[in-house]
């Protein structure tokens, strides 16, 4: 080949995947195949999630953007815009690496990205007319067929931009929402997202066209004909009613599956069985961790958002006193309100808990902000009075010197790792020290008629001493007020040297 002529230039697929490329390796959010799964049925659920992946190429788009409300949320290629108006460019590229990583999880392949910095957004396209222009040139040239936005867009700010990108445009509440519709599994799960969505979609409906226009109503439809026609309903008002019929049930049944979590915690509180609230951001590790302390067999994947479901496990402390832990769904920064009041009875979990275990990712670039996001959705369910204990997870794979900061700045908290092990042995004692311990001393001998009451004593206290005796069990024992009256006729105070009157 001559020296002077120049190498022949890569395809336009060849192209796209070095955009790829660059571009999840500037966000940080590529997600590996080598995803960690429990040994149990957890396989079979990432298996199965795995089944419903998208194919590129495959797309089924209608061109026509008005119909984008009436249509069901597919993402396939697509291109990211922010815009920020205070805080650091820093902060701003933070928040678009986590919306990429909320695409790639909803199933899309994220070809671009671009931020704008601006006073406030503009009332018609959200970016401005210039930027919005530009932003449609970069999607032609990769063959994007979606623009996820970085903030809650109104519907007419919607409507505007994709005028003039001539693609579908949504929002990040729409994609935090369809993935959430994803990975619910319960039938609970399912209402909630549901309903969430529909919260969204109502003011976001409208007409065009035909169904604009008055529909004859009465007994026409049944060719009566002259006297029988009537103003009738258009079809927005029609899909408006049947969104809040179906809003109206949904709420119904949510407020019916409420009596069967009343009565588990009832019967939680009612035998003085405390409770571990596991919180803290989207993929920081809480299923990790709970499957690590109880080998409860939670699905674990490297996504956000992967298990919605909350789990409760039981286990015991070092000194054997019985609690339960509650694995909560995942927060996010700018959580959509409507899931925040879909979910909202699976977040109060946490507000009747003993401890909140909070779960930091400390390998993520801005742990800090994840903190704040979370304490600020914590704050709705009324947790301020709830001891919380702060666990930097991964610490296998962070930063010393930063892990060393943050253990300083958040005095208290510890380090541990779910996928090693380490520190884990600490964390059950920090554990066991904030559950709530039996307030009074009792020393009984009860008789071995009553089981019943030696069941008790441990399941709901804290037993210090024991020993088997001819006339009965002998033990010494921390209680509760309650199971302290229940003892009165059985104390023994002489039965142990030091024994508690």
């Amino acid at each position: 080949m001559p020296e002077n002529q120049p190498e022949s230039e890569p395809s336009k697929d060849e192209r796209r995947r070095a955009m790829v490329d660059r571009v999840l390796s500037r966000a940080g959010t590529a997600l590996t195949d080598d995803e960690l799964v429990h040994e149990s049925g957890a396989q079979a659920d990432v298996l199965d999630r795995q089944a419903l992946r998208r194919i590129d190429g495959l797309s089924t788009e209608l061109e026509d953007v008005t119909e984008v409300e009436y249509r069901q949320l597919r993402l396939e290629k697509v291109v990211l815009a922010g815009l920020y108006s205070t805080g650091t460019a820093a902060e701003a590229e933070a928040s678009l690496r986590e919306l990429a990583a909320l695409a790639e999880t909803a199933g899309s392949t994220v070809l671009d990205g671009m931020l704008q910095r601006r006073e406030n957004p503009d009332p018609g396209t959200f970016f401005g007319r210039g930027k919005a222009q530009e932003l449609a040139e970069v999607v032609a040239a990769v063959g994007a067929d979606t623009v996820i936005v970085d903030s809650e867009l109104a519907p007419g700010q919607r409507r505007g931009l994709e005028d003039v990108v001539k693609v579908k445009v949504i929002d990040r509440v729409a994609l935090i929402l369809d993935i959430f519709a994803q990975h619910a599994k319960s039938r609970e799960g399912k209402a909630q997202v549901e309903l969430a969505q529909l919260e969204y979609l109502l003011p976001r409906l409208r007409g065009w066209g035909e169904s604009m226009s008055r529909q004859a109503g009465g007994r026409v439809a049944g060719g009566e004909g002259i006297g029988s026609r009537g103003p009738g309903e258009t079809k927005i008002e029609l899909d408006r009613r049947r969104i809040r019929t179906r809003m109206a049930k949904l709420r119904k049944q949510i407020a019916g599956m409420e009596p069967a979590r009343e009565t588990k915690r009832a019967n939680r509180t009612r035998n003085h069985v405390p409770s571990v609230a596991i919180v803290g951001y989207t993929n920081a590790g809480k299923s990790s961790l709970l499957n690590r302390l109880t080998d409860a067999g939670v699905m674990v994947q490297n996504v956000l958002f992967a298990t919605l479901d909350p789990t409760v496990r039981q286990a015991e402390t070092e000194d054997g006193r019985t609690f339960t832990y509650t694995d909560t769904v995942g927060f996010v920064r700018n959580l959509p309100h409507q899931l925040v009041e879909a979910f909202r009875s699976t977040l109060e979990e946490a507000s009747f808990s003993d401890v909140l275990l909070h779960v930091v990712d400390a390998s993520h670039p801005d742990p800090t902000g994840q903190v704040a996001a979370v304490r600020e959705v914590l704050a709705d369910v009324d947790t301020a009075d709830i001891p919380e204990l702060i666990v930097f997870n991964k610490a296998d794979i962070a930063d010393s010197v930063e892990l060393s900061a943050l253990l300083q700045r958040y005095p208290g908290s510890i380090a541990v790792s779910a996928a090693t092990g380490a520190g884990f042995e600490e964390l059950q004692t920090r554990i066991g020290e904030l559950l709530p311990v039996p307030a009074h001393e009792v020393t009984v001998l009860v008789p071995y008629d009553r089981g019943d009451l030696v069941s008790r004593i441990h399941d709901e206290g804290t037993v210090v001493e024991e020993k088997h005796l001819p006339d009965g069990t002998a033990l010494q024992a921390r209680v509760d007020p309650e199971l302290l009256s229940e003892l009165e006729d059985y104390r023994k105070p002489d039965m142990f040297s030091g024994g508690t009157a």
